[in-house]
């Protein structure tokens, strides 16, 4: 997913080239079990993020970059930070979404499973 830095695609005014997420600490080291735990509750209690467009947004967090790309695209979302921290969709800024870190890739403790 993205970066700070972002450009803008040919054609839609409005979409944003999807980039790599920056690399995050987690406060404290954490398994990748507790780590899809934390993405599981994310997606069950994110408030207004269920229908087509959550279930696009899911989808793109967890795909490759040139899929994720495809997927915002279709599903008329907005990228606001091209990492997808900041979203919208065609409805403007009163459908706003925001995800989280944890949702769009691991931390750099992340403890490897032995």
């Amino acid at each position: 997913m993205g970066c700070v830095g972002s450009s803008q695609t040919k054609g839609d005014g409005n979409t944003r080239k999807i980039r790599k997420p920056r690399r995050w600490r987690h406060t404290e080291p954490i398994t990748r079990a507790q780590l899809e735990r934390l993405r599981d509750e994310f997606w069950d209690t994110a408030p207004h993020y269920g229908g087509r467009r959550g279930d696009a947004l899911k989808a793109a967090a967890e795909a490759e970059l040139t899929m994720a790309q495809a997927i915002v695209d279709s599903a008329g979302i907005i990228v606001q930070n091209s990492d997808l921290t900041l979203c919208y969709d065609e409805r403007g800024p009163r459908a706003r979404y925001e995800l989280p870190a944890y949702v769009l890739s691991e931390p750099t403790n992340l403890v490897r499973d032995s």
